[in-house]
């Protein structure tokens, strides 16, 4: 059983000089898990996020952030919030501890507390060694570091993150990406990653809701989409080459199997369920036929991102 939401969002809608941005956005959001918030750019990610933090207001409909009403409590929300911004939005006049603590004293904390807090997240984050260079000469990965300690200085309960990664190199990408998906595992906060890089939101989000024009598409785990998107659980079979007719009609014949595709060095089948497929197996043994492995693919959020999106293609132009 699902704990009760710490964000509901209830026909949300803005717009911007008369062009929807976000209509009618229903979602829910539980404590501790990652959403990873997809579409493009355009989709109405940005503009979620800000409603939700009570950055802006709703034309109309009604959101609730830990009980609160972002529209008319927003700076209440903001204290138990945190937001990581694509633009990171340091001043680089200041050192990196500077930037902290200035922002650790705006927030309402003694000296004393800004210190020991920004010492933490400096800790945390491991850029001690960097703490008092002006942050005019960072890398990209460092000052998405600085404003991702930024955003936890004050412990928030939920973290806003809008495409934390942009313009980051793969290591750094990664890096960062670990951070986030520690902070939901390890601390148990709840993360709203709104990004249109799939890969990354694959490895560290519980569920998955799709924007498209401003329209909520789907929502759900990966596999819950899978299922609603695909018989059956794919799967491959590695045969060493092609294989005949024969062994095509023979597989297709086993109850359980749902479908059979022939490709270069094998088979790609689709079965009910996994002991289907220990039968598939045993099978082509008995038949004298060889494999060389086999192996049930999980549908990955890019497979089901990029099915989502090519059914709503075809459900426009239809």
């Amino acid at each position: 059983m699902m704990p009760d939401p710490v964000i509901t969002a209830n026909s949300l809608t803005r717009s911007f000089d008369g062009q929807v941005a976000l209509d009618g956005l229903d979602l829910d959001v539980h404590r501790g898990e990652v959403l990873a918030l997809l579409g493009p750019n355009g989709a109405g990610k940005t503009t979620t996020v800000r409603l939700l933090n009570g950055v802006l207001a709703p034309d109309s409909g009604h959101a609730s952030v830990l009980g609160l009403d972002p529209a008319t409590d927003g700076d209440a929300v903001r204290r138990r919030t945190g937001v990581l911004t694509e633009n990171a939005g340091l001043d680089d006049r200041l050192t990196a501890r500077e930037n902290l603590e200035y922002t650790a004293r705006m927030r309402g904390y003694s000296k004393s507390e800004a210190r020991d807090r920004v010492h933490v997240q400096l800790d945390r984050f491991g850029m001690n060694d960097q703490a008092d260079q002006r942050t005019v000469g960072f890398s990209t990965g460092q000052r998405k570091r600085i404003a991702l300690a930024r955003a936890l200085l004050h412990d928030p309960d939920i973290l806003f993150l809008d495409e934390p990664t942009s313009g980051l190199d793969p290591s750094a990408t990664r890096d960062v990406t670990d951070l986030i998906g520690s902070l939901a595992r390890e601390q148990g906060r709840t993360v709203v990653l709104a990004t249109h890089f799939l890969g990354e939101a694959g490895r560290i989000a519980d569920r998955m809701a799709v924007l498209d024009h401003g329209r909520l598409r789907a929502s759900g785990r990966p596999d819950q989409l899978a299922a609603e998107l695909w018989d059956g659980i794919p799967a491959d079979i590695d045969l060493g080459q092609p294989p005949t007719t024969e062994v095509v009609a023979l597989v297709e014949r086993l109850d359980g199997v749902l479908h059979v595709s022939a490709r270069a060095a094998g088979l790609t089948v689709g079965v009910r369920d996994r002991v289907v497929m220990a039968t598939v197996l045993r099978e082509l043994a008995a038949n004298e036929i060889d494999v060389f492995g086999a192996s049930l693919r999980q549908a990955s959020m890019e497979d089901v991102y990029f099915a989502l999106e090519e059914s709503f293609t075809t459900k426009s132009v239809s």
